[in-house]
């Protein structure tokens, strides 16, 4: 994959590993950046031998900073929604929605579009030093790549208007009492960890994982009813292979072979 200029992608005992690779823009999340890693995510999408990824940043100082804020100077409100809506239906809801579990690796800074990167994420790891917020009222603007909502889902409404209304950072520490991150662990276990998790989910059968994924993200939406879309996902689990070999398995008091 070395056509991106913005982004590494490595591939490896079935994780994909992608690093946001602008170290000294602070890895600041340009449009670049989200056409790359939207044309990684197609690719791994359909590749077999990927089962999980984790995104992170280069170097040691940030996971992503922000939105590359030298872009937003020229725009109107008419290009200012479109960026924002690319931003979030080429990038951020494609994660979200991606049904192979997306981990992010939070390595130092994850503010602004950093922060909306990560939260789109399923399962978030950050080390002990890690800061992370929503600074965009300090700019005269809001989060636009889906901060209010998941921000919101994730640490209840009085946390997330205390978060972008103050634009404040957030320790590590306080990111894991709220909710907001899953994990927190020193710099040189962050992978690692990530690692751990990603490999205890591909114990699991993947049709049922990437079936958990639609059903919990079926909650947020308030088009459809997420018990029903539940019942639908459970219906659908015992015509799968893995379900006949996962029962099968349990009988025989066996590792399942998915």
């Amino acid at each position: 994959m070395s056509l991106f200029e913005s982004i590494l992608v490595k591939k490896e005992n079935q994780i994909a590993y992608i690093t946001i690779n602008r170290e000294q823009q602070l890895n600041a999340l340009n449009t670049k950046t989200i056409d790359e890693f939207a044309i990684a995510l197609t690719d791994l999408a359909t590749d077999p031998h990927i089962w999980g990824v984790i995104v992170t940043g280069s170097g040691s100082k940030a996971f992503v900073a922000g939105a590359d804020i030298k872009e937003f100077q020229a725009l109107d409100e008419q290009e200012g929604t479109a960026l924002s809506r690319k931003g979030s239906t080429m990038l951020m809801d494609r994660i979200y929605h991606f049904e192979k579990p997306i981990l992010a690796a939070i390595n130092g800074y994850a503010l602004g579009g950093g922060l909306e990167l990560a939260l789109s994420c399923h399962i978030r790891v950050a080390v002990i030093e890690a800061k992370l917020g929503l600074p965009e009222v300090s700019l005269g603007l809001i989060p636009g790549y889906g901060g209010t909502q998941r921000l919101t889902e994730l640490v209840g409404r009085g946390k997330a208007l205390e978060m972008i209304l103050t634009g404040g950072m957030i320790s590590a520490e306080d990111a894991g009492r709220w909710g907001l991150v899953n994990h927190v662990v020193p710099a040189d276990q962050l992978l690692a960890k990530c690692e751990e998790i990603l490999h205890q989910i591909f114990s699991r059968s993947k049709t049922a994982v990437a079936a958990a994924i639609r059903a919990v993200n079926a909650h947020v939406d308030k088009q459809m009813d997420g018990y029903q879309f539940e019942s639908e996902e459970f219906g659908k689990s015992f015509g799968t292979i893995d379900f006949q070999e996962g029962v099968s398995a349990f009988l025989e008091k066996r590792k399942p072979n998915f």
